[in-house]
């Protein structure tokens, strides 16, 4: 079985979500990946995969989410551990596959931890090319701010890792600043 790159895994992804939010979210947490991949010198482009086949299944199934993951990937050759790995980012809220490896603990953290920095990124003039640390951490304390995104199951991840939330949310930025134009982060032009 090849070991699935990320221009299979957007091969894949189109065949099932159509939804721009959904397809922006899957590319945050792709570019999210691969930093995490560099940190732990692993296959970015392996991790930037796994991260963007992360919520295959959520346009289809919003109900069932990772109900129909193994179904709609198996058949078309991604290993069963990318499929767990996709699987493990649900732990706690909408699965039972409890993160085990970087990759999954990785998964499972920068999923929730990319609409904070995304929603950070988008107030400033700068975008996320001259987004700090300090200012996510800021706004990762205010409840309000993104209210949507888990800080407990973040800081989850970050403990999984034996990670400070500090060195996660630096990898985070550093990955989407690469996608910065795709994501539609980059510094705004002025009026």
């Amino acid at each position: 079985m090849a070991k699935l790159t990320l221009a299979r895994a957007r091969e894949l992804l189109q065949k099932h979500v159509a939804e721009k939010h959904l397809l922006l979210h899957a590319l945050a947490v792709s570019a999210a990946m691969g930093a995490m991949a560099e940190l732990f010198h692993e296959d970015r482009d392996h991790w930037e995969a796994v991260g963007y086949l992360h919520d295959v299944d959520f346009e289809k199934y919003p109900g069932e989410h990772l109900g129909h993951v193994h179904e709609l990937l198996s058949g078309e050759g991604v290993d069963d551990a990318d499929i767990r790995a996709i699987l493990s980012h649900g732990y706690g809220h909408c699965g039972d596959v409890e993160p085990q490896v970087n990759l999954e603990k990785s998964l499972f953290t920068v999923d929730e931890l990319t609409g904070i920095v995304m929603a950070a990124a988008l107030m400033r003039p700068g975008g996320i090319s001259d987004l700090e640390v300090k200012s996510v951490m800021k706004k990762f304390k205010d409840k309000r701010f993104a209210a949507k995104c888990d800080r407990d199951l973040i800081l989850n991840g970050c403990e999984r890792l034996s990670l400070p939330l500090e060195t996660v949310v630096e990898r985070v930025i550093e990955g989407m600043r690469r996608y910065m134009d795709e994501l539609g982060l980059g510094p705004k032009a002025e009026a």
